[in-house]
């Protein structure tokens, strides 16, 4: 089924890195693919486990993230672990660059979606959250979600003090 104009896809969203790191600003990459990679993301056969970008030479690249090999692949087939460039204008890397230089700031891939055909990354830019910070929030989705339950129950005293 062809995709429309403008339609987004989303593959995989990286739920841990919103768990461990604030996200301060977010950027659409393109990622550079080789080809049976295509169709293994497409397919959905991607991870992002401990996966992060790194600036080198002016480039951004995306390490630590695992695209499976295709099963009906031949001997050409990717692998599965290598380095891949992602795809951002000079200035937005010139910038990401600069940010990372500064102290405790990371970039780290978030969602993998396709958009009109193409493959393409959200990265973005963190810092990291510590332990307190995490059982914080835990804490007030808890709350959130507590809420929610009461409103739809009709059970609203108590909640509101």
């Amino acid at each position: 089924m062809p995709q429309r104009k403008n339609e987004t896809q989303t593959i995989l969203v990286n739920k841990r890195a919103y768990h461990d790191f604030a996200v301060l600003q977010t950027y659409e990459a393109g990622i550079a693919l080789e080809g049976t990679e295509v169709k293994s993301v497409k397919t959905g056969e991607i991870s992002f486990q401990d996966g992060f970008c790194l600036i080198k030479n002016g480039e951004i690249f995306l390490r630590n993230v695992n695209i499976s090999q295709y099963p009906f692949g031949n001997l050409n087939n990717h692998e599965p672990l290598r380095e891949r460039k992602l795809l951002l204008h000079k200035g937005e890397i010139l910038k990401l660059s600069s940010k990372v230089k500064e102290k405790g700031l990371t970039i780290v891939p978030l969602k993998v979606y396709t958009k009109n055909g193409k493959v393409k990354v959200e990265i973005g830019l963190a810092k990291g959250k510590k332990l307190f910070n995490k059982r914080d929030d835990i804490r007030k989705k808890d709350e959130a979600r507590e809420m929610r339950g009461s409103y739809k129950s009709g059970n609203l005293s108590g909640k509101l003090r």
